[in-house]
């Protein structure tokens, strides 16, 4: 199966481990894509009427960004949790520093600890279901071994 890297996968090449560089690399493009959705919703009042489908368009994009480690890595339970951790680990700190400009950032939502608290649940729940979900499928697989033994 060929593997298509993700773009600016290059910058961060030095990283020799697949997991960490995927979830580095998915952390950045969170915090972009929440910098983009700051700025518009912030600094671009022509598309203030559209308020909606403006925020529609960023919830789609954030998610998308938030689905790829768990399709990139969805037959390694363990890769998944440890790229997504660090990748919402990322996204975290970003946002709490885009909490500086954007003072009132945090009033909505409690804070970046509550940010990464629910992000790595969320993640952590994907990871033990799939899982758990192989794990079965393993056991469909198998055959059963009869166990009874007659008495003597």
């Amino acid at each position: 199966m060929t593997q298509f890297p993700l773009p600016g996968s290059r910058w961060l090449a030095w990283m020799r481990n697949d997991t960490l560089r995927f979830g580095a690399l998915v952390g950045l493009y969170l915090g972009a894509v929440m910098l983009v959705s700051l700025l518009l919703a912030n600094r671009a009042s022509v598309l203030e009427p559209y308020a909606d489908v403006r925020n529609a368009v960023c919830i789609g994009a954030f998610t998308l960004v938030v689905i790829l480690p768990l399709w990139r890595f969805r037959h390694q339970p363990v890769r998944m949790f440890a790229a997504s951790v660090l990748a919402w680990t990322i996204f975290s700190v970003l946002y709490a520093l885009a909490g500086i400009p954007f003072d009132r950032l945090h009033l909505r939502f409690p804070g970046p600890f509550h940010a990464f608290f629910l992000g790595s649940t969320l993640y952590g729940f994907a990871a033990v279901a799939r899982w758990v979900i192989e794990m079965v499928h393993a056991a469909r697989q198998a055959p059963v071994a009869a166990s009874r033994r007659r008495p003597y």
